[in-house]
């Protein structure tokens, strides 16, 4: 027996060891903007992909057991930022009962002995994710609370001190301010929360989370605490405008996501730019009435290679369950009626992770997006193409299946080799050998429809880009 215990407690120290070492995207050095202002990356040049999730009500509703499980989820399937919100409410309450500030905006006191408090949750979720390399996103405040008056300037720079000296030594946190709401609403209580924290906290990145239709960009592109800014693309479908009257885009563009990277990327200075919230897998179009269609799969898809092939540095994906943690027995929002833990083998949980790793296998920091590499009509709505492009590879997403035309001068190669990509299960096939100064019309493998999308690959034939990162051996 005594042998057993001993060869199991050998096994356990070699299964913590190899864990200890696994690599975490820190081991590379902290994030930063890349030379170029488009894009992530580490400190000692390692491209850094956003693939995020939103995970919204991760600290509120979950113990821990549900926090390992999600994840684990989310890193098996290639997420490495999961976005949540801080506090949700003032006070927010998590499942232990526990509130945020028991004290009010005082948190001199926060941390009670032999009390699993709010905050001591938080570090663990921020700790597990930690070990799974998985950044924390943090929204530290969600917008209708501070615009309802329930945090003001003063208040502000107590939590933002606060926030700041809690988590900077902490490797995988990015700091959102704002949280779904515009920027010219309370600027003065988002600025000194910006401000605050960045004066104790100079190691993490900072975003701002705005309202659906809008970008950061807007309000901040210019604010020196900005790295980078981010929109929320919104769950609209073409036309639904529902009596908005703050639209910041025109009527009719409402799924065009790809049109604010190219709006972001038209200022100066230039910073990287990225969809942190665009239509949620199984919510009804619109949001607010539950008998509306729902965005599913395709839809999700759509908007990551859109948004990506337009500039974007990362891609964020968002399930109606899973962003509020909806099990039966709690309050559901927006129609969510199956529990979170049974979607997370949805196909458009599981699908995100080949863009990441199509995006990664070609050189990260010279590919731009260049529309005119499509010869024809680039389209519009579904049947819109957007492509992207190196030195030497260019990527062409086609959601539709529609024929198109692929003018494959704009790289290098006196010979192209060409490739379909599926974005559904990352799946490749080889399509042929093409004179390099041709334009050649590329009719797809599947049917004209909604849903039937592919990437066209080409690459110069000097390059094996596809084969060593793409082809399954």
């Amino acid at each position: 027996m005594k042998k057993l215990i001993l060869n199991v407690l050998l096994f356990v120290a070699i299964i913590a060891t190899a864990q200890t070492k696994t690599a975490k995207p820190w081991d590379n050095g902290k994030l930063k903007v890349s030379e170029n202002s488009r894009y992530l990356q580490h400190e000692n040049g390692t491209p850094f992909f956003w693939l995020g999730d939103t995970g919204w009500l991760l600290p509120v509703r979950t113990d821990r057991d549900e926090a390992d499980f999600y994840l684990t989820q989310c890193a098996k399937n290639g997420y490495n930022v999961v976005q949540v919100q801080t506090i949700n409410d003032v006070p927010a309450f998590n499942k232990f009962g526990q509130s945020s500030m028991p004290e009010g905006w005082d948190f001199k006191n926060i941390n009670k002995k032999g009390v699993y408090g709010y905050w001591d949750h938080m570090d663990y979720i921020i700790k597990e994710a930690e070990k799974r390399g998985i950044y924390i996103g943090m929204v530290c405040i969600w917008g209708g609370l501070v615009q309802s008056g329930l945090m003001d300037v003063k208040q502000a720079q107590a939590y933002g001190k606060f926030l700041a000296e809690r988590y900077k030594n902490s490797p995988n946190i990015i700091w959102f301010i704002g949280g779904d709401i515009r920027g010219d609403i309370k600027t003065e209580v988002w600025e000194t929360l910006a401000k605050s924290i960045r004066a104790i906290d100079k190691n993490h990145l900072m975003t701002y989370h705005p309202r659906g239709r809008t970008c950061s960009s807007t309000w901040f592109n210019n604010a020196e605490w900005l790295d980078f800014n981010m929109y929320q693309s919104g769950h609209r479908r073409y036309g639904q405008r529902k009596g908005d009257g703050d639209y910041t885009i025109a009527e009719n563009t409402e799924e065009d996501n790809w049109r604010y990277v190219e709006k972001a990327h038209a200022l100066t200075p230039i910073k990287p730019v990225v969809d942190g919230e665009p239509s949620y897998e199984d919510i009804p179009q619109g949001l607010h009435d539950f008998n509306e269609v729902k965005w599913n799969a395709n839809d999700v898809r759509r908007y990551a290679y859109w948004s990506v092939f337009a500039g974007a540095f990362g891609h964020t994906y968002g399930h109606n369950s899973i962003m509020q943690f909806y099990r039966p027995g709690i309050p559901s929002a927006y129609g969510a009626k199956r529990a979170w833990y049974d979607c997370m083998e949805d196909p458009g949980f599981v699908q995100m992770k080949y863009i990441k790793k199509l995006m990664l296998a070609f050189p990260f920091f010279d590919r731009v997006a260049d529309q005119t590499v499509i010869a024809g009509q680039n389209g519009e709505r579904y049947d819109r193409l957007i492509a992207t492009r190196g030195n030497d590879y260019l990527l062409a997403y086609n959601y539709s299946g529609r024929t198109m035309q692929i003018d494959l001068s704009k790289i290098s190669g006196a010979k192209k080799k060409c490739w379909w990509f599926n974005p559904k299960n990352g799946e490749v096939k080889f399509i042929g050998e093409y004179e390099g100064s041709k334009t050649v019309d590329f009719a797809l493998d599947v049917a004209y429809n909604a849903g039937n999308d592919r990437v066209l690959i080409a690459v110069d034939s000097a390059k094996e880009y596809v084969e060593k990162s793409l082809v399954t051996k």
